[in-house]
């Protein structure tokens, strides 16, 4: 057995802060509650998957208490991946970044598996894609074992799981978290298909997975960054959509430039962002003109290799309120900004982000406000 401590847990490269935690009681209480069923697959790699564990808790607590091997993870969050992959690396006396290995969601994450343990997402569509994913592709004797912290908690993810599972009961509380145990697969349960719908007002498509930010509607933010959409860079040859989402912005960017030979690209940490963004470019003809990658803050791109980058932040880490994303989108931002490109950003007017704008890009005005929203743009270095 390898000495484990879930205190030598690390968030980084994801944002860290005193309030920000790289595990809580829910992965201890998920893992507790799957001991004997995980003891059971010991010497039969590849039984045991992993999905939506933040920063390696659950992962790395089967592989190095109960030395497991095998393990196949999926977590939507590229930082999250970066997370396990430097928590394996240094938080045990043995490097455990082999025992396990990440897939996306589906059949080859999950083909054969008899015990799945499930950090429950905050989306009741994201925890149906998941159990319908169970569901369709595990072996079917699998045990689920989904947990989460009771304040996030609804009685509406019992009947998700219902949906896909004939079995579902709850674990007592501890700690403030719960476990949901799920078994019994139900027959004929198909992997889900991402939803869709059509703005008129745009013509066009919006596809979206069930963990995909607003889902295939067009939240009022980017609405209003939409209106300037004719004023951005005029002479821009690289344009980037950070935090792409769905793909809405990078969409309607090819679609009024793509002919003039401007460069698009939709990034987004999130699998299930990408993978939505892929579906829209595809269903409205853009997938020529956008090229869609995903990639934690501009991690991959060179310094000043943008002339235009558009971007909707997050004012929120997971479940807690917080900056510390958007600064880190504006520094990432900064960076790679050619001198005179421009940052046009669409946030919550009480943020006044205008201060850290203007330290991590450049000189940065107002363009438009209204009673909730404020767009400003930044001229890099």
């Amino acid at each position: 057995m390898t000495e484990f401590s879930f205190d030598a847990l690390r968030r980084a490269p994801d944002v860290e802060a005193d309030n920000l935690f790289a595990v809580d009681a829910s992965d201890r209480l998920i893992l507790d509650e799957a001991n004997g069923a995980l003891e059971d697959t010991v010497g039969q790699p590849g039984t045991v998957v992993v999905i939506g564990d933040n920063y390696g808790a659950l992962t790395l607590g089967a592989a190095a208490v109960l030395d497991l091997h095998g393990i196949r993870v999926q977590q939507d969050a590229r930082s999250s991946e970066l997370a396990l992959a430097a928590n394996a690396r240094r938080v045990v006396d043995i490097d455990l970044s082999g025992r396990y290995t990440n897939h996306p969601l589906g059949r080859e994450l999950l083909e054969g598996a008899t015990v799945v343990l499930v950090q429950l997402p905050r989306s009741l569509a994201a925890l149906d894609d998941i159990a319908r994913a169970i569901a369709a592709y595990a072996h079917p004797d699998v045990v689920v074992y989904a947990g989460g912290r009771v304040k996030h908690m609804t009685p509406a993810m019992n009947d998700v799981l219902a949906a896909s599972f004939d079995e579902v009961t709850a674990t007592l509380a501890r700690q403030k978290s719960r476990v949901l145990v799920a078994r019994k697969p139900r027959e004929g349960v198909g992997a889900a298909l991402h939803r869709r719908e059509y703005h008129a007002d745009l013509d066009l498509w919006v596809y979206a997975s069930g963990n995909a930010f607003a889902g295939t509607k067009i939240d009022i933010g980017t609405r209003l960054l939409i209106e300037h959409l004719g004023e951005m860079a005029p002479d821009a040859r690289i344009a980037i959509d950070l935090g792409c989402g769905t793909g809405v912005l990078a969409a309607l960017v090819a679609r009024a430039r793509g002919a003039g030979g401007v460069r698009v690209i939709a990034t987004d940490q999130s699998e299930a962002a990408v993978e939505s963004a892929r579906e829209t470019m595809a269903a409205n003809g853009l997938a020529d003109l956008v090229e869609v990658v995903r990639d934690d803050a501009l991690g991959d791109f060179d310094d000043d290799s943008a002339d235009l980058i558009v971007l909707n932040p997050p004012f929120h880490v997971g479940s807690t309120v917080h900056a510390g994303i958007a600064l880190k989108l504006f520094e990432a931002a900064g960076r790679v900004l050619r001198p005179g490109g421009e940052l046009w950003t669409v946030f919550n007017s009480h943020l006044s982000y205008r201060a850290a704008l203007q330290r991590a890009v450049g000189p940065t005005r107002q363009v438009d406000r209204n009673p909730k929203f404020t767009v400003m743009v930044s001229t890099g270095r």
